[in-house]
């Protein structure tokens, strides 16, 4: 069910319920986001969230779609940055949005609605990932058929999720090592990450090209 978009009188009461409900998701987990602590984190009357919204998978719905579009434009400005790939890895391995999605993903198996939106959203970023990261493999001139796009973009996102889902449970054996070989090789394509208008971030590995 599509939520409103407010009203001309009170423009911020919808983003501050949507912020909300990230922070409860984020730091208590999607059964902690309710009608009224939604409201009452967002010091508005709990009668909002339904005004906005109407439902509570209303306000999911709206929740994942702004997380969907500014991660996509994150995306995108990734991926057409001097560095795509350490752009790409430092956006997928942001904690707290993958804390977030991996909320979401929890929330769908119990809510068809909010599955079957991460499932359209997933097609799209996951086509505009391929179709520029193809690019960006081949310029640095790696055989696609050794190192196809969609094998690269599956084992860095596997890898950071699962990380995080370890860290969960106060687990991180072998995680800095495994970020290192991942950044070893990125850096071999691209050099150190660099600061934008600066100087490297940090060293790791030999870079083969900038």
């Amino acid at each position: 069910m599509a939520a409103r978009r407010g009203n001309v009188g009170d423009p911020t009461a919808r983003s501050a319920l949507l912020d909300a409900a990230q922070e409860l998701m984020v730091e208590e987990g999607y059964a902690a986001v309710t009608a009224r602590r939604v409201a009452t984190k967002a010091h508005v009357n709990s009668a909002l969230v339904f005004y906005y919204f109407e439902t509570m998978d209303g306000l999911f719905i709206a929740l994942f779609q702004r997380g969907a579009e500014n991660s996509f434009e994150r995306l995108q400005a990734a991926l057409t940055s001097k560095q795509p790939l350490w752009g790409f890895w430092e956006m997928i391995h942001d904690r707290s949005r993958s804390a977030l999605t991996m909320e979401f993903i929890a929330l769908a198996n119990h809510r068809k609605s909010i599955r079957k939106e991460i499932a359209e959203y997933s097609r799209r970023f996951r086509r505009a990932q391929l179709e520029t990261l193809s690019s960006v493999l081949a310029g640095y001139g790696l055989d696609p058929e050794r190192w196809p796009a969609a094998s690269i973009i599956l084992v860095l996102s596997g890898i950071s999720r699962f990380m995080l889902i370890e860290e969960a449970f106060d687990v991180d054996v072998g995680h800095a090592e495994t970020i290192t070989i991942v950044e070893e090789q990125i850096a071999s394509l691209e050099g150190g990450r660099r600061r934008i208008g600066g100087g490297p971030t940090k060293s790791v590995g030999s870079p083969r090209r900038k």
